[in-house]
């Protein structure tokens, strides 16, 4: 039985570029007179930029410094132990650049073990230990203070969770095992699955103390000073910390119940990592902790191995480095200032789009429209959001005042756009009438000023073909809600010039959005692969096979929402007027639906009912449905849906409509939510066998979203 020093060790060698983290042990007399204490603070090295994380050499550290705090207490020289961070970041977790190299399952155990060897022995010390919560604490972060007898928490604390299933992982350093232990196996499932499932929400430090997590809660500006006198307290006797009984009969069975109720309407099964995670907080349930350990070790190897951790690792990837260096986009230098935005169009996407730019920009910002009343709307739009950021305590009144000072609207564009920088239309989607608003709009704006285009999907470059300037025009397309989803598909016409573009990117990093290039292709990136997708579907409803085949066919997916409910929420004329372009584009592979172009006619907002509260087939729907007699099996629609996508994905890549088969993963994931656990798409068409058998090749290269060869 190999030594928790050599496991480290082992693994160590194996990850060269960790970047390490330090325990530094220091000693202070604690206040009262409450005795000699020792104090471990994790730290990198790095600001808070770079956050402290656990690769295999920062485990062997924090096991050195506990031999040597062990001796202390052991000896009675100290009387506690805590663990606190560096500045705003306590710890977050195993550093999964480590994690991407691993190549057995043995070291994956090795890691899932080291870990728990290390964490374990803070419980086992001869004085109480105390983990400070001082800055942001995910995954080990959050573990390693649970195996502490006590924990602070600061209220100025961001960000706290145990984020590992959302990424393909369990808690796996005593997350599953010691949490529901700790605050009951109800509270425990909402922090590691519904958080995780509901796009890793964050925790902050009130709820980890209302939750039960944290014994104190402390004000940021001396939290370390109030813990320590909390702490003197504590060992002194005069605070005593109580902690309710914890329900081990059918309230932890419900709550594991409730678990896989949430897993299976975000996931359908499709990633194993939730369902792993509850199974080992049901066998915790006798609060036999070793066990609950053991299962967390070989659920983490099991998962280091599969392809779903890789993939979501690979997601994350996506998110946190190459959307902030969006490839293509030209040299950051040569982007003009924008100091006030024009939006035309005064509806609700070009309210959502004033909104965004007020908010980020602080800049004025005016709109136009062809009414005052529709312009009086927009402006109050505006106006109402800015009155519920107030309500909310985001803003304080004198933002508000500020912001709400700098939004105008106006009838006359020249009056409006004659010293704007940056001019966005949100007009119908229909290329003369956005033709004829750009030839008004060049006609006053000035000669710099970006005109920027909010469509999704007609030409770019038709749309200004016809002006002095068409080098000046971008796409620039949102998606909706635009206060929700990051993705922007930042669109180079034929003649956009590089200070158009490298302007528009600047914009974008200014909105907080993740901004990707595309070619002036038709319906860009996402509606284009969504259109094939749903498209598909139709095709197979048409055909013959039933709604309710065909919409579960692809559950195994694991969306966000089936393609009908999606279909709702597009709205289907919208849906009807994408695949039409579509179809003129690319006739062979786009239809057009005839029972889709009937529901739209029927004005219909959608094929579902809601009356018993779930989606059922609407009995009108159901009546203007013309079906063919091939009816499908659900892995046959499945697999022609799959094929329909790969084909696409693989013609667009060829075509150049982006750089990489990332940059489409990237788009799925920020612009539709598709999940991490799938790596957007083609990690798991690649996984599935569809790539090679549609295009005779793999999307990504070995080891980008799968295990190393």
């Amino acid at each position: 039985m190999s030594t928790t020093a050599e496991l480290l060790k082992g693994a160590a060698e194996l990850f060269p570029d960790e970047v390490v983290t330090s325990a530094h042990v220091r000693h202070l007399d604690l206040p009262f007179g409450a005795g000699r204490f020792a104090l471990v603070t994790l730290d990198n090295g790095f600001d808070h930029t770079k956050p402290t994380t656990f690769g295999p050499q920062s485990l062997a550290n924090l096991n050195l410094a506990i031999d040597q705090v062990e001796k202390e207490a052991a000896d009675g020289s100290i009387v506690g132990i805590g663990i606190t961070g560096k500045p705003f970041i306590f710890a977050v977790g195993a550093d999964l650049k480590g994690v991407e190299l691993l190549k057995e399952h043995e070291h994956a155990l090795a890691i899932g073990k080291g870990g728990h060897e290390v964490f374990k022995r803070l419980a086992g010390l001869a004085v109480p230990t105390f983990a400070y919560y001082n800055g942001a604490a995910m995954g080990g972060g959050v573990e390693v203070g649970l195996h502490c007898t006590y924990r602070t928490v600061s209220k100025a604390l961001p960000a706290f969770s145990l984020p590992e299933v959302f990424l393909g992982l369990v808690p796996g350093w005593g997350g599953c095992t010691i949490l529901p232990n700790l605050i009951g196996a109800e509270k425990a499932v909402s922090v590691i699955i519904e958080n995780s499932l509901n796009q890793n929400k964050q925790l902050k430090g009130k709820q980890v103390f209302d939750l039960g997590i944290a014994d104190a809660l402390f004000e940021g500006a001396d939290f370390l000073e109030q813990s320590l006198i909390w702490t003197a307290n504590v060992l002194k006797g005069d605070v005593v910390v109580e902690r309710p009984a914890i329900d081990r009969g059918e309230a932890w069975d419900q709550a594991v119940a409730k678990g896989r109720f949430i897993a299976d309407s975000k996931v359908h099964g499709a990633a194993p990592a939730a369902y792993r995670a509850l199974d080992i907080i049901a066998a915790s349930k006798d609060g036999d902790l070793q066990k609950g350990f053991d299962a967390e070790d070989v659920a983490l190897a099991d998962l280091i191995m599969g392809g779903e951790l890789r993939a979501g690792i690979y997601a994350f990837n996506l998110v946190q480095k190459r959307g902030k260096r969006p490839a293509g986009a030209p040299d950051k230098n040569l982007a003009r200032p924008v100091t006030k935005v024009g939006v035309v169009g005064a509806g609700l996407m070009a309210s959502q789009l004033a909104l965004l730019f007020l908010r980020r920009l602080e800049v004025p910002v005016v709109l136009t429209d062809i009414d005052q009343e529709r312009v009086d709307k927009g402006v109050g739009y505006v106006h109402a959001e800015i009155e519920k950021l107030l309500g909310k305590g985001r803003i304080n009144q004198d933002k508000a005042n500020r912001l709400k000072a700098l939004v105008t609207g106006v009838l006359d564009k020249a009056e409006g756009f004659a010293d704007a920088d940056f001019i966005i239309e949100a007009v119908f989607e229909e290329i003369g009438v956005k033709q004829q608003v750009f030839a008004e709009v060049e006609a006053v704006a000035p000669a710099h000023a970006i005109l920027a285009t909010n469509t999704s999907s007609l030409s770019v470059s038709e749309m200004a073909s016809k002006l002095k300037n068409p080098e000046r025009v971008v796409g620039f397309h949102f998606f909706n809600p635009v206060a929700v989803l990051p993705l922007l598909e930042i669109v180079r016409g034929e003649q956009t010039d590089d200070a158009s573009l490298a302007t528009a990117f600047a914009v974008a990093k200014k909105l907080k959005k993740t901004a990707v290039l595309t070619k002036d292709a038709p319906a860009f990136v996402v509606n284009r692969i969504l259109t094939r997708f749903m498209g598909e579907i139709q095709n197979v409803i048409d055909e013959g096979t039933s709604v309710e085949v065909a919409e579960k066919a692809v559950e195994p997916l694991g969306l966000p929402m089936s393609p009908l409910v999606l279909l709702e929420l597009v709205g289907p004329a919208i849906g009807l007027h994408v695949s039409e372009t579509l179809n003129r584009a690319f006739p062979d592979r786009f239809t057009v639906s005839p029972n889709l172009a009937a529901v739209v006619k029927a004005g219909k907002r959608g094929f579902y009912v809601y009356d018993s509260g779930k989606p059922e087939l609407d009995p009108e729907v159901a009546a203007l449905l013309k079906q063919g007699d091939v009816v499908l099996t659900e892995e046959q629609v499945r697999d022609r849906v799959l094929d329909a996508v790969a084909q696409e994905i693989g013609l667009m890549l060829d075509e150049g409509v982006v750089a990489e088969a990332q940059d489409i993963d990237l788009c799925l994931i920020t612009g539709a939510g598709w999940p991490f656990h799938l790596g957007g798409i083609t990690p798991y068409l690649d996984r599935e066998g569809v790539s090679e058998r549609v295009n005779g090749k793999k999307f990504l290269a070995p080891g980008l979203a799968s295990i190393p060869a």
